[in-house]
């Protein structure tokens, strides 16, 4: 009866402690923004390209360091160049999802293969790199000036660094909490990047959707508003269904996290023994002519008069999965990609550097875990408030 009471107060100081927490996602993900946009506004003075590549990596690698790691991107200090997130992000998730002969040949034979090929050498050394950032975020928490008080809304890092001091009812080793950073880190720079930089193409390469969205934003959000903030989140309908689009034809991860069966099962007439990895095709699913009108092309108001929403209830658009497998910091994702993407098309107009058209833009993708833009989305910002 005592383990039992202290398990439930374990479990509602950690409750407690993770909605305090995430409170503070707000003032980070509007500062973050809006330091976006001022730098776009810097580029707009000047009629100059802005790489949006490079500015979403940044932007949502901003939010993840500060919100998950406790690090300030912004820091001069700050242990990973910011120029190089984008490539670090590409080549991680390459490198994680590449194939290796140790996979399939355990043992001897694989490793073997994966020497003479230098598979295993790449993987390496973008470990290695990842690794040596996450010491390093670990090492900052635990000196004397970084430790972070439970009483204030702290980071991810403090709080797991906490359970590994504290009796929880559950442990916590140095490896467990630099496996989380992994999937943290990665998960949540990469996706959230690669939906806002498709979401531009798409708009770029359709103007009248593009002149839909804007005028949408400005006319619910009304004109010169000198700030726009989370609480403006999921007032545009038609950036909402711009956003499930975007998920249908590019979902960051073309296919889901693979599920295993428990026992055997049939379906349609075929028999899938227990213990088979089931990958799912959430790209395929998206252009599933069957399932879509003219899926190829580009038509947020194919969901205005639907019920198909990207949560995990209808199979039709499953960008985060579905069941106790869903993406637990969907909500997250979904929130900066559309303050982002508000704020950039509420207060400038886009165009095409050099005279350049919409159809001229190189829609070739690259990636294996993820799948991004092969070649940075280049566009001219000109500021209309």
């Amino acid at each position: 009866m005592l383990q039992q009471t202290k398990d439930a107060r374990d479990r509602k100081t950690l409750l407690w402690l993770y909605r305090h927490h995430f409170l503070t996602i707000w003032y980070i993900r509007e500062e973050e923004v809006d330091l976006v946009v001022k730098k776009v506004s810097e580029s707009a003075l000047k009629q100059s390209p802005v790489d949006l590549s490079k500015t979403f990596f940044s932007l949502t690698a901003a939010i993840t360091c500060r919100v998950a790691l406790g690090q300030n991107f912004h820091d001069s200090g700050f242990v990973i160049d910011q120029d190089r997130i984008e490539e670090l992000v590409t080549e991680s998730t390459t490198a994680l999802g590449s194939f290796t002969f140790s996979d399939f040949f355990p043992g001897g034979p694989g490793r073997f293969l994966d020497c003479l090929f230098r598979t295993q050498k790449r993987i390496n050394k973008v470990s290695e790199e990842l690794d040596a950032f996450y010491q390093h975020v670990i090492d900052d928490h635990l000196k004397p000036s970084g430790r972070k008080i439970l009483d204030a809304p702290g980071d991810i890092v403090a709080l797991m660094l906490d359970m590994i001091d504290k009796n929880y009812y559950f442990k916590l080793s140095v490896d467990n909490i630099k496996a989380v950073l992994m999937n943290i880190f990665l998960a949540g720079v990469d996706t959230g990047a690669i939906t806002m930089i498709w979401a531009m193409t798409e708009l770029v390469r359709n103007p009248k959707a593009m002149k839909r969205v804007q005028e949408n934003i400005r006319a619910t959000l009304g004109v010169k508003r000198e700030r726009i903030t989370e609480e403006d989140v999921g007032k545009v309908d038609y950036l909402k269904h711009v956003i499930k689009e975007t998920f249908r034809l590019h979902p960051p991860v073309p296919f889901l996290v693979p599920r295993e069966t428990m026992s055997h099962i049939k379906i349609q007439g075929y028999d899938i023994p227990p213990k088979t990895q089931i990958h799912i095709n959430a790209w395929t699913i998206g252009r599933d002519p069957k399932r879509w009108t003219d899926p190829e092309d580009f038509i947020p108001e194919r969901f205005e008069n639907s019920s198909v929403d990207f949560r995990g209830q209808h199979f039709d658009l499953l960008p985060f999965g579905s069941g106790r497998r869903i993406c637990p910091a969907m909500s997250l994702a979904i929130a900066t990609v559309e303050l982002g993407l508000m704020k950039l098309l509420y207060y400038f107009d886009w165009s095409m550097p050099n005279g350049m058209k919409g159809e001229d833009i190189d829609m070739e993708e690259i990636g294996t875990l993820t799948v991004v833009k092969k070649l940075p989305l280049q566009l001219v910002p000109l500021q209309r408030y």
